[in-house]
């Protein structure tokens, strides 16, 4: 049967090999904890939201550009080349808003930092979430100009198009709405979801902060 003095010895270097709550962790506000959590667990799930949504969205994107470049011969949409335009813009600010998730994790991990000097204060935080909030709201609005302009350009297509029993012609096939013009829409909609998920979670930790 073991005495209290040779029974905390064994316990603190059992708690160093199992990774349980050392005595460091005791000594954060509980608050600091919570928040240091939340960081860095709503920080990795949209961050890979955002990057899987993404890279979906830059195929489709890379595929609708190279086709839109083949097609140059024939009588394009101006509405498709701009909404393409916006939609590149909106994507390009979900990489800089995952890039800012990934920010999150780290800003997580630092508040757990046992070097009081390199932990970040409450001002840096909410300062690192407001400007996520001022990105996804940019990245949202740019990107809902773009839905608005490939869908006057579906929209363009389907009013010109011949209506009934009109003949089809191959020779001015860009008069017709097809798969490919719905596969943009798609991936801008995937964007303004991404967008959406980004928002979402900075407000998120936005309350937990002001909570504390």
């Amino acid at each position: 049967m073991y005495h209290s003095e040779d029974l905390a010895p064994r316990l603190k270097s059992q708690a160093k090999i199992t990774g349980m709550t050392t005595d460091f962790d005791y000594t954060l506000p509980p608050a600091i904890r919570r928040i240091s959590g939340s960081f860095r667990v709503v920080g990795w799930i949209s961050f890979w939201v955002q990057i899987v949504l993404a890279a979906i969205s830059s195929l489709v994107l890379m595929f609708a550009l190279v086709n839109l470049s083949a097609r140059s011969g024939g009588t394009a949409n101006p509405g498709t080349g701009v909404g393409l335009l916006f939609a590149a813009l909106g994507l390009v600010a979900v990489y800089l808003s995952a890039f800012w998730a990934f920010r999150y994790t780290q800003l997580g991990r630092r508040l757990r930092s046992r070097d009081i000097a390199k932990r970040p204060s409450p001002k840096d935080a909410l300062q690192a979430l407001r400007l996520g909030t001022v990105v996804s709201m940019v990245g949202m609005l740019i990107t809902l100009f773009g839905s608005q302009a490939l869908i006057g350009s579906l929209l363009g297509k389907a009013l010109a198009q011949p209506q009934g029993g009109t003949v089809f012609v191959p020779g001015n096939i860009n008069q017709y709405v097809e798969a490919f013009d719905i596969f943009v829409v798609q991936a801008n909609t995937n964007t303004l979801l991404a967008h959406f998920v980004s928002l979402s979670a900075t407000l998120w930790l936005l309350r937990m902060v002001n909570r504390a």
